[in-house]
């Protein structure tokens, strides 16, 4: 068997309930739940009963996604099964730094909290959205999104999916546009046009946050949403450029494969990075971990 790779999931994978069942079954991922509401009361509620409303606010979304990441990460971690790298999507990131041992979880949930403020005041201020493009090249997103005035190509996800953000009102049109080159749009459940100038002073700000943070060198191999490739040199730079940058999603996956990785084990909701990383390379095996019926899947798996 080749090498394992962790991912961590990004801002759209939330959903109510999650994370409850690893709460209830398992004594490591409670620890860090419990640990985390020391921090910021309320957050395992806000996974467990949260409303799809309530969670869809970035302020929520990112320190809730973060919760369940690393209690799924951890688990595994407990039940002798540890990344041989580490990447995640967007806010993933963070989760990802963190289960890379360049901060500590405390740290890591501190950092995901202010992001996520910044990124919430930042959507607040302009009515901006997402959407994924499907079918088409990515030169041909970024020639349609060359002819609106603010919208922008974003995340790089897998061959023949990139998101955009844009401002609300150009977003009906550029929609049009998509379908009338052959592709498909699709809104992403997000709230805020991420990954792009309407995130500049975001990424600012969180820059001047991460001024007071210690960032170690990280355990094992981490990937940078900003470069595609493993971290180097300025941490503190790449994470917040990341918030006004694109994501280098498909870079990053073709990165881990080339080093080795031939499964991939995504932490948190859903199964939204098993698909990209499906779509983006063959004879590899991906498995969503987010419950019970998801780690014990993975854990006799990758024994057997």
């Amino acid at each position: 068997m080749g090498k394992i790779a962790f991912v961590f999931s990004g801002q759209g994978a939330q959903c109510p309930g999650m994370g409850r069942e690893l709460y209830e079954t398992y004594p490591t991922a409670r620890r860090v739940f419990d640990a985390l509401d020391g921090i910021r009361p309320g957050t395992s509620e806000q996974c467990f009963s949260g409303t799809e409303e309530e969670l869809k606010e970035t302020k929520n979304t990112q320190p809730c996604l973060f919760a369940v990441e690393l209690a799924a990460a951890e688990t595994l971690r407990e039940a002798g099964l540890c990344g041989d790298m580490a990447a995640g999507f967007s806010l993933g990131e963070i989760a990802a730094l963190t289960y890379a041992g360049a901060v500590s979880l405390e740290q890591g949930f501190r950092l995901v909290c202010r992001r996520g403020e910044l990124m919430q005041r930042d959507a607040e201020a302009r009515e901006t959205a997402m959407a994924a493009v499907l079918k088409l090249p990515n030169e041909k997103v970024e020639e349609l999104c060359a002819g609106f005035r603010e919208v922008y190509p974003v995340n790089y996800n897998c061959p023949g999916q990139v998101s955009v953000s844009g401002a609300k009102e150009e977003m009906a049109d550029f929609m049009a546009a998509v379908k009338t080159a052959g592709g498909r749009a699709l809104p992403i459940k997000v709230k805020g046009g991420f990954h792009s100038p309407f995130m500049r002073a975001a990424a600012e700000d969180f820059g001047r946050f991460l001024e007071g943070q210690e960032l170690r060198e990280p355990a094992l191999p981490l990937y940078s949403n900003r470069t595609g490739g493993v971290y180097g040199g300025d941490m503190a730079r790449l994470l917040s450029e990341q918030i006004c940058s694109p994501v280098r999603w498909e870079t990053i996956v073709r990165a881990m494969a080339a080093e080795g990785a031939d499964t991939f084990v995504e932490l948190g909701p859903g199964k939204t990075l098993c698909g990209l990383v499906n779509k983006t390379l063959e004879n590899v095996r991906a498995f969503a971990v987010s419950d019970r019926a998801g780690t014990e899947a993975v854990l006799a798996e990758v024994r057997s």
